[in-house]
């Protein structure tokens, strides 16, 4: 039996919002809503309030009509994401139930055709509450959608009482201003990180979240490792999937800071125990007024290999992947995220623009750029995060001295 519990945070004005949803092999909603399905070609939708006259949508294959309720078409592949989450994790474990806490960018359903009973429960109580009610009554949830606005934290640590162990926790942020340095002391606040601005502070977004996640599970006498990452511009949203198990943080757990120097371009991971002795090799060991630092922050892998694969079987699965899949394609996201896991990576990301700046010379197409790369020994991907970006652990003198060879070849 699945169990589907949809919350939102803080009641809204009577009466609630017109409902829809789309399915979880193909699902998605606004705020609340019923649904039943047995295939992408043959659903069925119901919603308890009427839906005003509206401008039809399409996602998935499912057509529908939003109404008042609100619905960003450009948070599918996040919607995608969850549900080839919220799939595998069911196929491993044989049952699921999702907690669904604010519905910011739709709600996330799971549906089998083979299913008889479902149970469906929609509440407008405070998110916080819900999930300390749960958590009193040992009501425990596999997946829970934190899927706020802004950089609100606030409800972590309610969702990890809410949740079993092995669990998966699907968080959200929207708040680039933090990310980009701009709100240090924000930052601070909401996820325990003093942020500084950096050039690939996007990445800085997702590390930020994770690490703060990861500061509150340890208070907890928890461990998380991130599943996937997903960073999109739209809003900007970072996403991370985390997945919960109790046990001691080991000494080396990928939470520390980073650092970015303006005048050289370098960046590097600083512990801890290296507090206090930062500087940059540009300096000759000297303290440097050009020198950036970031944390702490979560400083490890953003994905999982072997998980990302199995979302990128499964997507081919549904096809979803392809050119003939009935919405996004996102067989190139999860190859790239299958790419970017490649341990040899370091953290962040280089913009050619700011390559061919400092080399002063015209961008280097990236095929080009990656391919050199490659044949000095150096590991390389393409970003999910920037287009014209790269990771690598090519220094930057090198990246700059590449972009020079490119330019006169």
């Amino acid at each position: 039996m699945t169990f589907l519990i949809l919350k939102t945070l803080s009641p809204p004005p009577p009466p609630p919002p017109p409902l829809f949803s789309l399915n979880p092999r193909n699902l998605t909603s606004s705020s609340s809503s019923l649904l039943h399905c047995s295939n992408p070609s043959h659903l069925t939708l119901e919603t308890n309030i009427a839906t005003s006259e509206s401008q039809k949508e399409t996602e998935r294959g499912l057509e529908f009509e939003p109404g008042d309720s609100f619905f960003r078409h450009e948070s599918a592949i996040g919607r995608d994401l969850g549900a080839l989450a919220a799939s595998l994790y069911k196929k491993s474990k044989g049952s699921l139930r999702v907690l669904d806490a604010m519905c910011g960018c739709g709600v996330r359903v799971h549906d089998e055709a083979e299913e008889k009973k479902k149970k469906w429960v929609v509440t407008h109580s405070d998110a916080n509450r819900v999930m300390t009610e749960c958590y009193l009554n040992r009501d425990y949830f596999d997946l829970i959608d934190i899927d706020s606005f802004g950089s609100e934290s606030t409800f972590i640590r309610s969702a990890y009482d809410a949740l079993k162990l092995d669990g998966l926790l699907y968080l959200t942020s929207t708040d680039g201003y933090s990310s980009g340095g701009h709100r240090p002391h924000h930052s601070l606040a909401s996820y325990g990180a003093f942020v500084r601005p950096m050039p690939f502070s996007n990445e800085v977004g997702l590390r930020m979240l994770i690490g703060g996640a990861v500061r509150e599970a340890s208070v907890l006498g928890f461990r998380v490792t991130p599943l996937f990452s997903y960073y999109s511009y739209h809003g900007p949203v970072f996403r991370v999937m985390l997945q919960v198990n109790r046990g001691k943080v080991p000494e080396s757990r990928n939470y520390g800071f980073i650092s970015y120097c303006t005048q050289c371009g370098s960046s590097q991971e600083i512990s801890w125990h290296g507090l206090g002795r930062i500087s940059c090799p540009c300096s000759n060991g000297e303290v440097s007024s050009s020198l950036v630092v970031s944390g702490p922050l979560w400083t490890g892998p953003l994905h999982d290999t072997a998980y990302v694969k199995e979302m990128l079987n499964l997507a081919q699965e549904w096809e979803w992947a392809g050119s003939g899949s009935k919405g996004p394609d996102i067989e190139k996201l999860l190859t790239q995220m299958v790419d970017e896991s490649d341990p040899k990576l370091p953290f962040g990301y280089i913009k050619l623009d700011e390559v061919a700046s400092r080399a002063k010379v015209n961008s280097p197409p990236l095929r080009s750029m990656m391919s050199s790369i490659l044949e000095e020994g150096y590991a390389v991907s393409r970003s999910h995060i920037a287009s014209n970006a790269i990771k690598t652990n090519c220094p930057m003198s090198l990246c700059i001295q590449i972009a020079k060879n490119l330019q006169q070849s």
